[in-house]
Formats: C-alpha cells, sequence, structure tokens
C-alpha cells in the first residue's frame, strides 16, 4: 500500500496572487475607467446625440458635411455620457455600441479595483478569453451600430 501524500491538491492551494507591480498598473487602468466615466457623467449630452464631444475641445466632426454620412463613432461620447447619467434607453438609441463600451469600461474600473485591491488574477482570466471570435464579433457590432446611426441620420429609422 502506497504512503499518504502530505502535499496539498493544487484545486485546494492557496491561489498565486497579482504581483505588486501587476496590481499597480491594474489599479491605474482602473482609475483611467472611473476618471473616464466622471468625465462622461460631466459632460451635458447634445440632444441631436451627436456632438457632445466638442465639449471636450474637439472639434465638429466633419463627415456629415462632407460625405453626409456620420462616421463610425458618431454619438459614442453622447452615448457615453447618457450611460454615465443612467440614462440606458437613451444611451443604445444614441450610439449601440458606445453603451456597450460604457458597460464594459464599468464592468473593467469594478473588476479592475478588486483586483488592484485583493490581487486578484480575474481581469487577466477575462482578457485571456477573448479570442478571435470576441474581435469579430466586436467587429461586427461596430459596423452593426454605424448602420444604425447612417440610417437613424438619413431619417430612415426614428429613435
Amino acid at each position: 500500500m502506497p504512503a499518504p501524500t502530505t502535499l496539498i491538491p493544487a484545486a485546494v492551494a492557496a491561489p498565486v496572487r497579482l504581483q505588486l507591480s501587476d496590481r499597480l498598473v491594474i489599479g491605474g487602468c482602473a482609475v483611467g475607467a472611473v476618471a473616464l466615466l466622471a468625465v462622461a457623467a460631466w459632460l451635458d449630452p447634445d440632444p441631436s446625440r451627436m456632438g457632445t464631444h466638442t465639449q471636450l475641445g474637439i472639434p465638429s466632426c466633419t463627415w456629415p458635411t462632407m460625405l453626409g454620412l456620420p462616421c463610425p463613432s458618431c454619438g459614442m461620447t453622447t452615448s457615453f455620457a447618457l450611460a454615465a447619467d443612467g440614462r440606458i434607453i437613451d444611451s443604445l438609441r444614441a450610439q449601440p455600441l458606445g453603451f456597450l463600451l460604457a458597460v464594459g469600461v464599468a464592468a473593467f474600473a469594478v473588476a479592475g479595483v478588486y483586483a488592484a485591491a485583493t490581487g486578484s488574477r480575474m481581469v487577466g482570466a477575462i482578457a485571456s478569453s477573448f479570442g478571435p471570435k470576441w474581435w469579430l464579433f466586436l467587429g461586427g457590432a461596430a459596423l452593426l451600430a454605424w448602420g444604425y446611426k447612417i440610417l437613424l441620420v438619413r431619417g430612415v429609422l426614428t429613435g
């Protein structure tokens, strides 16, 4: 009969925590995410759902005047500002991808603060799960959101 082992199985061993340097980087990124959401909350969303970015000193987009089309990121700042104000439906209507990105930034802010404070590896585990299918989904969502915005600006849709 083999002698019983005194080693603790890997499944019940204490989890390995992030190094201090990694925690500081993640914490800094989380602070940046919180700052982005704070700026978005400070902005006054433009009623036209385009142009909120001009409050940040960014010039008006030339796409609508030169091409008659909104740019691919048209309405993103407005969508972030609306989401930060808790106006979920209005945020979705302004720019659906902007809403999804705002939710993603908020989720990262929470997870990043937690990971920085506790050393949890959850942020890295989540990030490593973003494979090619995720990027294809994000690209497809960007194209669909842009198409929606084009139809909205052209008056085909009302939102």
